[in-house]
């Protein structure tokens, strides 16, 4: 068997828009849901947990939201290909912000891969490619886009760095997960669904991955598909956008799965739960309180995940990255786990732990 070399997760940086647009759909959302459950999403927009939203779509003249008359949304709901000309502008400039903001962190000279998430939008050339260009990487650069994955895309794109670093000890991976959710509000009236767009935000991380130790040592990905629960998380694209479709009987469907013994073996390979760490992509409030409620984790075990969440909400692929910010920056010298959830209903995620 060869003998492979630790990965580390050297550091992580992220960036998020300026305008923040939480209170202005709020208020939106308030006034087009059916009177009958009015109470209800005002009761749930206060409990979810989230104080800024932040989106790439800019402020009017007046300084109004993208909801407001004059803002993108104002005379109705444009087209997907409108969304995607966004996209294809404001996606890679946020990657780059995060990326600039890494590079205060290290030295990023000498990349020799680059591993690209976003399941907010389509663009070719990719834009892993744009980034690429923008940077002025070298043509030899080898790229990978992981796309349409959803919230747990991060752990798919580290575990591909990981799997690179194993096989070549000298590589040096970019990798960069950028999402613009809010390109994707549709004409809901519905209760679900506009709980479901209260969620996301837009943000962008960019981390890199080597065998230098530095950081966080990535340890086991493991990956599980939970049964019967396919339809539970879903993205769907319409003429209208990318329409989300976030069950509310998620959070008891990962309960039910943490429930399970041999589940939990897989995510902490035999160790006591209450004494890892835990950096769980920030889904929503409830989504967490199921994760810590289920594994019977100390208050404070999910703090980072709150945090992120209330600062940002859910920025799909990117949550987990912000997370992981912040686990870096904490230092505690504990081992942990990654966990994200996303469609299928499946849960992806991987060990990790102080340099070695």
């Amino acid at each position: 068997m060869p003998a492979y070399r630790s990965t580390y997760l050297n550091a992580v940086a992220t960036a998020v828009p300026d305008h923040d647009i939480h209170d202005a759909f709020i208020g939106w959302a308030q006034a087009r849901v059916d009177p009958a459950a009015r109470a209800v999403f005002a009761r749930m927009a206060a409990r979810a947990g989230i104080g800024h939203r932040w989106s790439v779509l800019p402020a009017t003249a007046a300084g109004g939201s993208p909801v407001a008359p004059d803002g993108f949304y104002g005379a109705g709901f444009p087209g997907t290909a409108a969304r995607m000309a966004i996209y294809a502008e404001a996606a890679p400039t946020l990657a780059i912000a995060a990326i600039d903001r890494l590079a205060e962190k290290l030295d990023l000279g000498a990349i020799t891969h680059l591993v690209v998430a976003s399941c907010t939008g389509f663009v070719a050339p990719g834009i892993d490619q744009i980034v690429a260009a923008r940077l002025g990487l070298s043509p030899s650069v080898e790229r990978l886009l992981v796309g349409f994955m959803g919230c747990y895309a991060a752990v798919a794109a580290l575990r591909s760095a990981r799997h690179i670093v194993r096989s070549d000890p000298a590589a040096r991976v970019l990798v960069v997960t950028v999402e613009l959710s809010t390109l994707h509000l549709r004409d809901e009236t519905a209760l679900e669904p506009l709980l479901a767009m209260l969620q996301f935000g837009d943000g962008a991380a960019a981390a890199l991955v080597t065998a230098t130790p530095g950081g966080i040592e990535l340890g086991q990905p493991f990956a599980a598909a939970l049964p019967d629960s396919a339809e539970l998380i879903r993205w769907t694209i319409t003429d209208q956008g990318f329409a989300m479709h976030l069950s509310g009987a998620v959070p008891g469907r990962i309960a039910a799965a943490l429930a399970d013994p041999e589940f939990v073996e897989t995510l902490t390979a035999g160790r006591a739960a209450a004494e890892l760490d835990w950096a769980v992509h920030a889904g929503g409030r409830s989504i967490l309180d199921a994760v810590a409620n289920a594994l019977a984790l100390p208050d404070d075990a999910l703090a980072a995940s709150r945090a992120v969440l209330a600062d940002n909400g859910n920025m799909s692929s990117a949550t987990l990255m912000f997370v992981l910010e912040r686990e870096i920056a904490r230092a505690s010298g504990r081992r942990g786990v990654a966990l994200a959830f996303g469609p299928g209903l499946a849960a992806e995620g991987f060990a990790f732990g102080p340099p070695s």
